[in-house]
């Protein structure tokens, strides 16, 4: 048949609702979905990343096959399969001769400069339609942040909940406050009943490309088996249903605890899911409210959770938007140090980052206090140069895409950008994790101990970073107590603090 447009559909987006497909007919109109190497080998994914994506987006192409649109669809291992979406759209409408391409934005920077040149190089109109799965547009954000000094996501998060209506009563929040997370931070202890994510059997399809990914990336960094996420959009609304009857109603209370040998407590992995396309945030957001309607969720674990996707996930996508592509250059310390070898690797003494890393290395995840707190806070204490921190987390969370990942670790986890996102560098010493974990329990160094070969080296690292960058931060309120206690501190304790700091960081390399 003749076709009028040749619609691109990307790997994280896997949705119905697409607006490249409600923009498009079945009877006209020929889709294109492609498995291409570069997307795989930018940087190098977790290997449990690429499966899922591959494997969603096949059972995705199954399902608009059965719904009657006709599709290409072009494997990794097709033969003729030049490796790059240029390549592959070309290809395409050397096939078809189609009038028009169409193609919702990409959610990445590099995707949407490609993409922006298409029209020159293939000689026809590019049709670049918002993704309107996004509550706040690029224009609204930036129209929202137009003439603000700080950038401040408490504001941007009152005015979504204002948008939504999401716990809401009238033009006030639910509970008389916006933000629960006071009561969100609470330690937690060992227990037998601790709730398990929603696990999916892989099907013939899923197999197929888990067999595919062992060929081809397996010198990529993380295990592939065993295998359980969810890659239809059955089973992600499955996920989130065990998540919303075992889970949610102590997710709040419990959102910042982290226990040695328990990898998911009370948290949600759903922002794979929905960050892929295969759940809608709102309607996500809806499903814990009316939970918490309905008298089974508590307002701080329901409002915590509302809060990380139209709060958190929403802003970071603005930042993203309106300072890149500068943005991934942000460097505000200087920082230089290569990234330590067992981020890769997991072999290191320190008990809370050897349990974050394995555990990133065998499942592809860990939440949010694990990304912030233990390895985040590590490397900045440590001066790790910021970009390559930022690379490490995109390849080895299956959830990361630049423009939710590279906000969250250059602001808010690297402070790489001076202040933009957080008022503060999101720094500590041994004592936060001893606080919020069991991990020093099993560590080889004692938290406790403030210098010396047997001391926590978050604890020296801590104040050798202060010291570092105490021209920049000093001037920083939310510090000026800080700098204080050190200026209190005897020279003999000031001097073994930098001694200990030293040694730790020579250790390093």
């Amino acid at each position: 048949m003749a076709v009028r447009n040749l619609v691109l559909i990307l790997g994280d987006q896997l949705s119905p609702g697409l607006s490249s497909l409600k923009a498009a007919d079945p009877a006209q109109d020929r889709l294109l979905m492609v498995e291409v190497q570069e997307e795989a080998t930018y940087v190098r994914h977790h290997k449990k990343k690429i499966a899922f994506l591959f494997a969603a987006m096949r059972h995705f192409a199954e399902a608009l096959k059965k719904a009657g649109w006709q599709i290409d669809y072009v494997p990794l291992d097709a033969e003729e399969n030049t490796g790059n979406f240029g390549g592959e759209v070309e290809r395409a409408i050397a096939r078809h001769s189609p009038k028009r391409l169409i193609v919702t934005e990409p959610g990445e920077w590099r995707v949407r400069d490609a993409m922006s040149r298409w029209s020159d190089d293939f000689g026809l109109p590019v049709d670049i339609l918002d993704d309107d799965r996004f509550l706040c547009s690029r224009d609204d954000f930036a129209a929202w942040a137009e003439g603000r000094k700080q950038l401040r996501m408490e504001f941007f998060y009152r005015d979504m909940r204002r948008k939504t209506g999401l716990l809401m009563d009238g033009g006030q929040p639910e509970g008389g406050k916006w933000n629960f997370d006071a009561e969100n931070r609470k330690p937690a202890k060992a227990d037998l009943f601790l709730p398990q994510p929603h696990q999916v059997e892989p099907d013939a399809i899923t197999q197929d490309v888990l067999d595919l990914v062992d060929a081809r990336f397996g010198d990529h960094f993380g295990d592939l088996h065993p295998f359980w996420f969810a890659v239809t959009e059955v089973e992600a609304e499955a996920a989130l249903e065990h998540f919303i009857e075992h889970a949610l109603p102590l997710f709040g209370d419990y959102q910042d605890a982290m226990l040695e040998g328990e990898r998911f407590l009370y948290h949600s992995v759903l922002s794979l899911y929905i960050n892929a396309g295969l759940l809608d945030p709102l309607a996500v957001c809806r499903r814990v409210a009316d939970e918490h309607h309905a008298g089974r969720a508590p307002l701080n674990a329901a409002e915590g959770f509302i809060r990380q996707i139209i709060g958190w996930r929403e802003y970071v996508r603005g930042i993203y938007w309106l300072k890149m592509p500068g943005y991934v250059e942000e460097n505000f310390f200087g920082a230089d140090r290569p990234l330590p070898d067992f981020y890769w690797t997991a072999e290191t003494d320190m008990a809370c980052l050897r349990a974050a890393i394995t555990q990133t290395k065998e499942e592809a995840y860990a939440h949010h206090i694990q990304r912030l707190m233990v390895t985040g806070n590590f490397a900045m204490l440590a001066g790790v140069d910021p970009r390559q921190v930022h690379e490490w987390y995109l390849a080895v969370y299956a959830d990361a895409y630049e423009w939710v990942e590279l906000p969250n670790t250059l602001g808010m986890s690297q402070f790489a950008d001076g202040g933009l996102l957080g008022s503060k560098p999101y720094a500590a010493s041994g004592n936060y994790i001893s606080k919020m974990s069991d991990h020093c329990a099993h560590c080889r160094y004692d938290v406790k101990q403030k210098t010396g070969d047997k001391a926590c080296p978050f604890n020296p690292l801590y104040w050798d970073f202060l010291l570092r960058n105490e021209e920049k931060l000093r001037g920083n309120p939310r510090l000026a107590q800080v700098y204080r206690t050190w200026q209190r501190m005897a020279p003999e304790k000031q001097a073994d603090y930098r001694k200990s700091a030293k040694k730790v960081l020579a250790r390093l390399g």
